[in-house]
């Protein structure tokens, strides 16, 4: 008499085959590199936003990564000679473009002059700081011509250096990124008030981009697909999270005008003091031309302003802060 396997012995059979074939066809993480740039790369656990959002948006794809992190020196090496598949946090120069595929911009890198309050912050380059002592940290990526613009430049070892150096006295202005400006005013409202004078002008201003290695059979459709996440990333408050900022300023719809995209949809009663933008306005052909005010993204509709956006949104949320906000601390200062 043959015997056969009972239901549940088969099932625990198709299961198993199921997990083997699986793990063989599941895609190996991609092996990525970059310099620590705190904080938009670092390790893990540390302040690492531009390397946050691409494993985010990865994922989203199923697929993961693994970052190295390697000195400046041996960055664009290890990115050109094939070590890696390529880098979640790059910029684009000639070189580099003939060896990999860029996605789109993700994310801007945009550098604005911080001084002591009451300090003048009206620059429109660096060339306009001739003679003036400006603090920068010690290996970021600013650019070959830097140390050519100008202004008598201090290496720092830190953002939090620079600004003790700033209010000390030890330098005349700081360059800062942004999103850290945009981080230090919200979270020292009175501190940034009283005692820094921040610019509104970037002096440097760089985008920062996914890239794959050309050689991959699949880097075009890695891309493709890493392109398609990022305006669902800003719409379902990914960015918003990943970033630690409370409104962003980006194109929801794709239309050419940009909205703004609150944390959540209660954003309280009043319309955002600060908002951070994604990219800087493009200069517009036609100087005369008036700009488009942006609308609200609230509850999955665009307002176009703050009047239409409906009561309901208005009210006050009692949620705490989502503990997913971020991997690190962006910036830890005693005034």
């Amino acid at each position: 008499m043959r015997s056969y396997p009972s239901r549940a012995t088969s099932l625990v059979l198709l299961a198993a085959i199921w997990l083997v074939v699986s793990a063989q066809t599941a895609p190996a993480p991609l092996a990525l590199v970059s310099t620590a740039w705190p904080p938009f790369t670092d390790g893990p656990g540390q302040p690492r936003f531009a390397l946050d959002l691409v494993e985010a948006a990865l994922n989203r794809i199923g697929l993961s990564a693994k970052t190295s992190i390697v000195s400046a020196s041996q960055f664009t090496p290890s990115l050109l000679t094939g070590a890696f598949d390529g880098s979640a946090a790059v910029w684009k120069d000639p070189e580099r473009e003939r060896v990999l595929l860029f996605s789109q911009p993700y994310l801007e890198n945009r550098l604005v002059l911080v001084g002591r309050r009451g300090s003048d912050v009206s620059a429109k380059a660096l060339s306009d700081l001739k003679g003036k002592r400006v603090a920068i940290v010690e290996g970021y990526s600013y650019g070959d011509t830097i140390d050519a613009a100008g202004p008598a430049f201090v290496r720092s070892r830190s953002e939090e250096d620079s600004l003790t150096r700033l209010l000390n006295g030890g330098v005349d202005y700081t360059l800062m990124d942004e999103l850290v400006v945009q981080y230090i005013v919200s979270n020292y409202p009175k501190e940034s008030g009283t005692r820094l004078q921040i610019g509104s002008t970037s002096l440097l201003t760089r985008e920062l981009y996914f890239a794959v290695r050309r050689s991959r059979p699949d880097a075009a459709q890695i891309i493709a697909r890493f392109n398609a996440q990022i305006t669902g990333m800003i719409a379902d408050r990914t960015y918003h999270r990943l970033l630690h900022v409370d409104w962003i300023r980006a194109d929801i719809n794709g239309d050419g005008v940009p909205e703004y995209v609150p944390l959540n949809d209660r954003p309280g009663p009043s319309e955002p003091e600060h908002v951070y933008s994604i990219f800087a306005d493009p200069k517009p052909a036609a100087p005369a031309q008036t700009p488009t005010k942006p609308g609200f993204y609230v509850g999955g509709n665009i307002y176009s302003d703050w009047a239409s956006v409906p009561d309901s949104y208005k009210e006050v949320n009692s949620q705490q802060p989502d503990p997913r906000r971020a991997s690190g601390t962006i910036f830890r200062f005693s005034w």
